[in-house]
């Protein structure tokens, strides 16, 4: 199982971000995101989607072990549209994209 609060922390790490840093990439308050580990406590996942979206990741991408590839903004756009639209849209995308492909 993924330990949350390391992940964050080696997520920073990795960026080489301090706490001040993430709390300006995420409008969340430095003091909450220190209380986090001085309590030990998992951030709720509104916090945790809005921590990913600070990184530049996704969810999905958070709790995949060995996956922090990091989407560029207009990547991460696409994956926002993506979930909003309904399967027929998103099949009909998936072959407007393939045929932009062969055509390419």
């Amino acid at each position: 199982m993924i330990d949350v609060l390391d992940k964050i922390k080696r997520l920073k790490e990795k960026r080489g971000w301090s706490t001040y840093r993430l709390s300006k990439e995420t409008g969340i308050a430095s003091t909450t995101l220190r209380n986090m580990y001085i309590r030990n406590t998992m951030p709720s996942l509104t916090t945790l989607e809005t921590i990913c979206n600070g990184f530049g990741i996704t969810l999905s991408q958070f709790f995949l072990e060995d996956s922090e590839q990091e989407l560029d903004s207009r990547q991460f756009e696409m994956l926002n549209i993506w979930s909003k639209l309904d399967e027929g849209q998103k099949e009909s995308l998936l072959v407007l994209m393939k045929n932009m492909l062969d055509k390419g």
